[in-house]
């Protein structure tokens, strides 16, 4: 038993030695050198090494003019033209610089400049870790490559990775674009770059602001998070999820969506959109609206798709798909809508109905007409089976105008007067200032016309051929108290912005909004991006 301890313990000192053996520091060793000298005085415990000095450490060389080796301490001292090279990945020159054998760190300084095959850093310090692999310099340095110029106050490379780190003031110079930030990861080889913290990029075309994101500089593709926006001339375009396409000015934005007009004055609002700044053209849909100022009130349009094409001037806004709209003292709904800023025409297409007040309105065919010059209101255009409905003041009963055509006109945005022509039918419950029912008008004539104030009818008078009776309550039967095709749509009515919004599009909101508050609620989210971007570097980021 002693004899099999005896063993094992014997085997434990030899692999314990051999353990020591392959830890311990190789030595430095002296490949070349013009000439050798050994001075106590001028440099006690070193080798003075001149002309074409060459050493070997471990795998890298180092060549230079001058340099004191410190046998003992496996450390060297290099002076002129240093160059140390590791492979073909990495070329670090200055004038002059220090290496540690037992450590494996060197040291350059003076016009110090480290190469690799993407890049080049230019700085006055460079400190090199070959543990880590890791440079680092924390004086002024310009990093190039074939697309761009780099300039920091500080920063690290990671030679596996072939990524620049700086985490003090950055500058990317592009020709296309200047970028800048405060927290910025590069790798040199896909010229990818990870933005942290604010962050900023800046082209004739536009500006960008995130405080996260990614862009490829070959590619000029990119994907911005968190409290990200691109800015052009006359746009602002905000959502919490934002891909950009430089190449063909291409944006779209995901989520919380919001993209402002400043010379239309206009914003588009949505959970997802796409632009295309060259074409003029923007899509927008998942809870799209479109707010425009007009006569100093707002107008909310509402459709599954928004669609907004053409410069200024001579734009053109599509609404598609169970469209609402509202304004302080009007609104509506139809299948669709097409706005010509050019003609000032806007049509309501597919079962339109517009609520002007406590007046309903529809009929086939909608148009609302505005003044060119002024970008006003100007008039109104229903043609085909026009019915205008309003509620009796007190009563159950509907006063009701039926015709062929109407055709209306705006006095401060608000509906004043309009004319209905051709086989016009009325019903319409008379009463005294006391609010007292006189009777029942019903009557038919070829034109009317009707006079609104603060949206309510004030006046109507009968044109041509007119024919009616002035009938009791009790002598006019309730199946008599409606014209023919009339259908009152109260229920319908969109009485506030929120309305324009039906209540599935509502719940579906609500979900988007908690999923949003779920994300944000959790940390080191991820990155995510649209598949054009999908294949960017997929190495665990330090």
């Amino acid at each position: 038993m002693n004899k099999f301890f005896f063993f094992i313990s014997c085997c434990w000192v030899v692999l314990s030695f051999q353990n020591l053996l392959a830890q311990a520091p190789k030595k430095i060793i002296i490949e070349n050198s013009d000439f050798f000298d050994v001075n106590q005085v001028e440099a006690p415990d070193a080798a003075l090494l001149t002309g074409n000095v060459r050493i070997n450490h471990d795998g890298i060389i180092m060549t230079c003019n001058k340099a004191y080796y410190f046998q003992n301490e496996n450390y060297i001292k290099a002076f002129g033209n240093v160059q140390l090279v590791q492979g073909d990945t990495l070329y670090l020159n200055s004038k002059y610089a220090e290496y540690n054998g037992n450590m494996k760190k060197a040291f350059a300084t003076g016009d110090a400049k480290m190469r690799s095959p993407q890049s080049t850093l230019v700085t006055d310090t460079i400190n090199f870790d070959r543990n880590t692999q890791e440079v680092f310099y924390n004086t002024n340095g310009t990093i190039t490559n074939r697309d761009n110029i780099l300039k920091s106050k500080s920063g690290k490379y990671y030679v596996a990775e072939k990524k620049f780190q700086f985490l003090t003031a950055v500058t990317i110079t592009n020709p296309k674009y200047v970028m800048k930030s405060n927290h910025l990861d590069y790798y040199t080889n896909s010229g990818h770059s990870y933005l942290f913290g604010p962050s900023t990029i800046t082209s004739k075309a536009n500006y960008i602001y995130t405080e996260k994101g990614f862009y490829d500089t070959k590619k000029n593709l990119a994907h911005f998070l968190r409290k990200s926006y691109i800015k052009y001339d006359d746009r602002l375009i905000e959502g919490d999820s934002l891909y950009y396409d430089r190449n063909v000015e291409f944006a779209s934005a995901t989520r919380n969506v919001k993209i402002t007009d400043s010379i239309n004055k206009g914003i588009v609002k949505g959970h997802y959109a796409e632009l295309y700044k060259n074409k003029d053209s923007m899509f927008v849909t998942k809870r799209a609206v479109a707010i425009n100022l007009v006569e100093n009130d707002s107008v909310y349009i509402h459709g599954k798709k928004l669609m907004v094409t053409g410069p200024e001037g001579n734009r053109i806004i599509r609404a598609f798909k169970n469209v609402r709209f509202y304004k302080t003292d009007m609104s509506g709904k139809c299948d669709s809508i097409h706005s010509n800023s050019k003609t000032a025409l806007t049509k309501l297409i597919g079962n339109p109905i517009l609520w002007n007040g406590e007046s309903q309105i529809t009929g086939d065919i909608m148009h609302l007409i505005g003044d060119k010059k002024t970008q006003k209101l100007d008039s109104l255009k229903v043609l085909n089976n026009t019915f205008i409905i309003s509620k009796d003041t007190i009563g159950t009963g509907y006063n009701q105008v039926k015709g062929q055509n109407l055709f209306g006109k705006f006095l401060e945005g608000k509906l004043h007067e309009v004319d209905v022509i051709k086989n016009t039918e009325v019903i319409y419950y008379m009463r005294n200032d006391a609010q007292e029912l006189i009777g029942i008008n019903k009557n038919v004539s070829s034109k009317i016309n009707i006079i609104f104030d603060k949206n309510e009818i004030e006046d109507i008078t009968f044109f041509k051929q007119v024919e009616g009776t002035i009938y009791p309550e009790k002598d006019l039967p309730e199946p008599d108290r409606k014209l023919r095709g009339m259908i009152w749509r109260g229920e319908e009515r969109i009485k506030s912005k929120d309305d324009i919004f039906p209540p599935e599009e509502n719940i579906e909101n609500d979900k988007l909004v908690k999923q949003g508050k779920d994300e944000e609620a959790k940390e080191n989210v991820p990155m995510k991006v649209r598949k054009e971007t999908l294949n960017y570097d997929k190495k665990k980021r330090k």
